[in-house]
């Protein structure tokens, strides 16, 4: 068998996959199939059924295109057993494969996992190379097994993370090294050749799946820990606060500053008209902020606009 002629089924919902599914499609091994969620509702009245985006580039390309609600019934498993894959590659499904699944195809099932494991294992894991303040990440090629990112590491692949980095600059950036990673690793497990090297659990750490109230900023923290965050939940979950008059303030990425002008959560306006905020240690200087029942604008107009200056809590 030669690379091309692998048998490969993969796994993928989030937009990060798409390039490794791409690439497969026009360097083969050909997908056989891709395996995604299913249509969701979307829309004002949620009335409408919107695919996930890689469902879209499976059927430009001509590719068959499976949506079980689990992959965990039975249907779906005989489906899947039926197309006789070699390799299953996975990225950012959305659901935990079951032992029943792993065991399908003849080489691997493996996983492409958006972070340098064992470090921050989890759903999160892009956010939290940001949050804390890493040097680096990167993509690990991963063998699957039923604990969450536990699997063996076939190979990494690292990037740095640079000091304006988003948590959406980083998601692209890091969905392009999953394609060459994954590409770096095809040829040795296609072979039987490829590395495996057991992870050592005392070196992981967790990424939880975030929800919008987890943006939520706490003043008392030092102003670099305050824009790490701001950044790093850039675009989603989102960072927010409340003004002491109880509505909602959403916070978009800031710089930091050394003094702090008051005590935190004390906005003042800077001689030059900048928007800062104090915090535990330091301030920040607001970039562009977005008021309850308002649109996103440059916070020291936000700030001209008021008839006093709020706290914010």
């Amino acid at each position: 068998m030669t690379g091309k002629d692998a048998r490969v089924i993969f796994f993928g919902s989030g937009e990060i996959a798409i390039p490794s599914f791409v690439r497969l499609i026009r360097e083969g091994p050909r997908p056989l199939a891709l395996v995604t969620q299913p249509d969701k509702p979307a829309g004002r009245h949620r009335s409408t059924l919107t695919p996930p985006p890689i469902k879209r580039v499976a059927l430009e390309a001509g590719i068959p295109v499976l949506q079980p609600e689990s992959v965990r019934d039975e249907a779906a498993l005989d489906a899947l057993r039926g197309l006789a894959p070699d390799l299953m590659v996975v990225m950012a499904y959305g659901q935990i494969l079951p032992k029943a699944l792993i065991a399908i195809p003849r080489i691997a099932c493996i996983n492409l996992h958006a972070s340098l494991l064992p470090r921050h294992r989890g759903a999160s894991c892009i956010q939290a190379a940001i949050d804390a303040g890493d040097a680096e990440t990167g993509v690990t090629v991963m063998h699957v097994v039923p604990k969450l990112d536990a699997g063996d590491i076939i190979l990494p692949l690292a990037t740095p993370v640079l000091p304006d980095d988003t948590g959406g600059s980083l998601h692209d950036r890091l969905a392009g090294v999953a394609a060459e990673v994954l590409f770096a690793a095809l040829p040795g497990l296609l072979a039987g050749t490829a590395d495996r090297r057991p992870q050592d659990p005392a070196l992981a750490t967790y990424a939880p799946k975030l929800e919008r109230d987890d943006g939520r900023l706490d003043w008392s923290w030092d102003a670099g820990r305050l824009a790490r965050r701001i950044r790093a939940y850039d675009p989603w979950p989102g960072t927010w606060t409340t003004c002491d008059d109880g509505k909602r303030l959403k916070v978009f990425p800031a710089v930091t500053g050394e003094e702090s002008a008051g005590a935190p959560g004390t906005l003042s306006l800077s001689p030059g008209g900048l928007a800062r905020v104090a915090c535990g240690g330091g301030h920040l200087v607001l970039g562009e902020v977005q008021p309850d029942g308002s649109r996103r604008m440059p916070a020291a107009d936000w700030l001209k606009g008021l008839r006093s200056l709020p706290v914010l809590q």
